[in-house]
């Protein structure tokens, strides 16, 4: 098992690739701390899974926005499954689809904090955890092909996954010498709760796949398969990295210019 003996912290676990991924590493051999803000029984859910993978884990209510809320979420993670090894950035919300100039302060706000800020709170409590045990540990951000693509009436959620890029960028070079490896995953249309009423709609996909040369939309287990992956020894020579995971559609936008 790859993850034997590690602690990992998935913030927005209680559904869709945050759930997939804290049951895979449980799979592999991690305890996990299953973050969710409203949905407890789709935690209680994820718990479901890590337990029938055969390890511990916990369900911690925390708005990630809140950073008073993330030292808790770490406080009661070191005290009920020690210092964790691995922090998965996952919880996010999307757009509402609205032009710039229409977009309130409040809804500019909820975007940034949830998608950016709190990426920011999770790796500040994490790696003061991480620098106090002597180093080394794994950060995984979650970010999106709107990382790179712009997404016209999504502004507030491309500035969040863009910065939250450059973030990683940044702590990959800050972290090296502590041997702490930093990266994200940037998907494409994964069919989760956030995508359902896209992902279930034929006449939606008759216009969105064509765009997609896989010709179908990812699934959570195939962002945690990556997750794995990056969490395990096995990548201990990345960091600083973009993994993008969309079947093709970064790749084909902007074919026929």
């Amino acid at each position: 098992m790859r993850l034997q003996n590690r602690t990992a912290v998935i913030t927005g676990s209680d559904s869709g690739m945050g759930q997939a991924t804290a049951v895979d590493f449980a799979r592999e051999g991690a305890q996990v701390v299953i973050n969710y803000l409203e949905d407890e029984a789709g935690a209680q859910e994820t718990l479901r899974g890590v337990s029938e993978a055969g390890q511990r884990g916990i369900v911690v209510q925390a708005d990630v926005r809140d950073p008073a809320a993330v030292e808790k979420l770490f406080r009661r993670a070191s005290d009920e499954l020690g210092t964790p090894d691995i922090l998965v950035n996952n919880a996010g919300v999307g757009s509402g689809g609205k032009p710039l100039a229409e977009v309130s302060l409040e809804e500019w706000d909820r975007v940034i904090r949830t998608d950016l800020y709190g990426p920011f709170f999770c790796c500040r409590q994490f790696i003061r955890m991480r620098k106090a045990a002597g180093g080394r540990g794994r950060i995984i951000n979650v970010t999106s092909v709107h990382e790179e693509i712009p997404s016209p009436g999504n502004a507030a959620y491309g500035a969040a996954k863009g910065g939250l890029r450059n973030l990683t960028r940044s702590l990959a070079l800050e972290l090296a010498p502590d041997r702490v490896n930093v990266n994200n995953i940037a998907p494409g249309l994964i069919h989760t709760p956030m995508t359902a009423a896209r992902v279930e709609d034929p006449a939606k996909m008759r216009e969105e796949l064509p765009r997609i040369p896989w010709k179908r939309p990812g699934e959570p287990w195939e962002i945690a398969r990556l997750a794995v992956y990056l969490a395990s020894d096995e990548a201990d020579y990345v960091t600083g990295q973009t993994f993008t995971i969309d079947g093709g559609l970064e790749m084909n936008w902007g074919q026929g210019a």
